[in-house]
């Protein structure tokens, strides 16, 4: 009868696997977030509008900050499909279901079968992994690339598997071909950490590893061969306004251990507390269970050190405790390592027994489930958007009723119950954020939504100018033509007709001596990436948006 049960309990994780893939490509067709989300979009775009992939571009100029490897997938998908929004943004929801996969495997290999899958439930529910794929940048491509080497060089550990070895040094050469040098820490410290800790010197030192960095090396040449052609044998190209910049050396340090040190030129000024609290909130509704779930890992596993996995422990604590080091600090940073926490989560709640400890996590998840639904309820209320529909609210309101009654139907164990209760809070809000909140915050996202219309209302395709400031890559993106991004008033502007996307400010300052001016329509702006009270509240709104227009210029003779 338990292994009836078992199995039909499997059954249902499986049916919420699928509606938590389903909720991660919810915002698969919500404009892609700026200003970075559109700037990296633009630089794929280039790349194929130049066929040329060997040099990254932004704003017409050479850009070095990241490697190429996310701007090769996502060029191959522009390829294929044009530029649109779900194609930028459906390569990396890939990357992420494969690391996804991979957690399953891992934990699976770890444990047992219900922790891989409560593992792969949980990072696919953690708020900041859902929030990331919607605002795609290199995280979700990262998440997937570090899970899959990790659980490659630990079969390749295990079953002494060269096979293993290889796919490894392939997905962390395509991790540091993403985001640099610092992808091998998670990596290598779920590795050495595991022999360290249980005291493995031997197999610290085998031979295995200096093959697997020679693989890595080899396998991030042609980075370097586009780094090299771009950069360093181009001494006199100006780049962060110094002459003589080489992009493999950037590459190797200046890029993550320049702001590491804060050294490099670009820079931060970090807070060592920022990823706890950072945490708390984008690892919901799993944060407070996790943090739990480390001290017990921690506490139980110095008793017995050679039989517990330290892998995942090592591999997040490491890099969590590097990056809080750090000058140079971002939320979805912490990201690579959703994986190893949610298989520390998920195990530590397969384990609890104790009816002590199944109350806390009982009441715990919902106090936490409620807080959440009444901050949905909150927001809802004061922002107020103008895209709830009557179907999306039916859906939410039979989600929020399967809540209620579904896991007490599925399971009479009370820490299956919790976690399906909170699979589908998470579903709830989610769903809510990416097909309410975020349909209608992207509609003060003026650069995108106003590229949008000037294709479909500049059919003599007149040149396009806009003003550049710190919005100009959503614009770069959505437009179907070319564009000319100015600097000033005293720019050199086509001699012929021609519509101006700028703030109303802007429109005003142009001498109506030297031009004619034709409004056409009116957007209103704000930087959708850095939300505020003030905005959110619809009462208080519109002083916090700025008034863009889209106007012909016709020099006058």
């Amino acid at each position: 009868m338990a292994k009836q049960t078992d199995a039909l309990y499997i059954r249902w994780l499986y049916i919420f696997i699928g509606i938590a893939v389903a909720v991660n490509f919810s915002a698969l067709f919500v404009p892609i977030t700026g200003p970075d989300g559109t700037l990296y979009a633009s630089i794929a775009k280039t790349m194929v509008q130049r066929n040329n992939y060997v040099e990254l571009f932004a704003y017409g100029k050479d850009w070095l900050d990241k490697p190429h490897f996310p701007f090769w997938v996502t060029a191959f998908f522009f390829k294929c499909f044009g530029f649109k929004t779900w194609a930028y943004k459906l390569p990396a929801i890939l990357f992420l279901l494969m690391g996804a996969v991979y957690t399953y495997l891992f934990g699976k290999a770890l444990y047992n079968k219900q922790i891989g899958l409560w593992a792969v439930l949980i990072l696919l529910t953690a708020q900041h992994i859902i929030l990331s794929n919607n605002d795609v940048r290199a995280e979700p491509y990262l998440t997937g690339l570090i899970i899959a080497a990790v659980y490659h060089f630990y079969r390749a550990h295990t079953g002494n598997n060269y096979w293993h070895l290889l796919f490894g040094c392939l997905f962390t050469a395509c991790a540091i071909m993403t985001k640099g040098m610092f992808a091998l820490i998670p990596i290598g410290g779920a590795i050495a950490g595991q022999f360290i800790i249980t005291k493995q010197w031997k197999q610290l030192f085998n031979l295995r590893w200096l093959i697997a960095a020679i693989l890595i090396l080899i396998f991030i040449l042609p980075e370097l061969y586009c780094l090299n052609r771009q950069f360093d044998l181009h001494p006199e190209k100006l780049i962060f306004d110094k002459h003589n910049v080489s992009g493999i050396r950037f590459f190797f340090w200046d890029s993550q251990f320049g702001r590491f040190f804060n050294t490099g030129p670009i820079k931060g000024n970090g807070d060592p507390t920022f990823f706890v609290h950072t945490t708390l909130w984008a690892f919901l509704p799993w944060s407070v269970l996790l943090f739990v779930a480390i001290f017990r890992f921690i506490k139980t596993g110095i008793k017995h050190v050679q039989t517990t996995e330290w892998y995942c422990l090592c591999g997040s604590l490491l890099t969590f405790l590097l990056f809080s080091a750090s000058k140079f600090q971002l939320p979805h940073y912490l990201n690579i390592v959703y994986p190893f926490f949610a298989i520390i989560t998920a195990q530590y709640l397969y384990n609890a027994r104790l009816p002590k400890s199944v109350k806390a996590i009982r009441i715990t998840q919902i106090i936490i489930i409620i807080l959440l639904l009444l901050v949905i309820g909150a927001l809802h209320y004061f922002y107020q958007p103008d895209t709830f529909t009557v179907t999306i609210g039916a859906c939410l309101m039979i989600l929020f009723i399967t809540l209620l009654f579904l896991p007490q139907v599925i399971t009479g164990d009370v820490i299956r119950r919790i976690v399906l209760q909170t699979l589908l809070a998470s579903f709830l809000i989610n769903i809510y954020l990416n097909q309410v909140f975020y349909t209608s915050l992207l509609h003060y996202q003026s650069g995108s939504e106003a590229a949008v219309w000037i294709n479909q209302h500049n059919p003599q395709k007149m040149p396009v100018v806009q003003v550049n400031d710190d919005y100009v890559s959503a614009m770069n993106f959505y437009i179907e033509g070319p564009i000319t991004t100015i600097t000033d008033g005293t720019a050199l502007y086509p001699t012929k007709p021609f519509m101006l996307y700028a703030t109303a400010d802007f429109v005003k300052s142009i001498s109506t001596a030297r031009w004619g001016v034709q409004p056409l329509k009116t957007f209103k702006r704000y930087w959708i990436s850095r939300l505020k009270p003030a905005f959110l509240n619809r009462a208080t709104r519109e002083k916090e948006l700025t008034e863009m227009e889209v106007v012909i210029i016709t020099p006058i003779k």
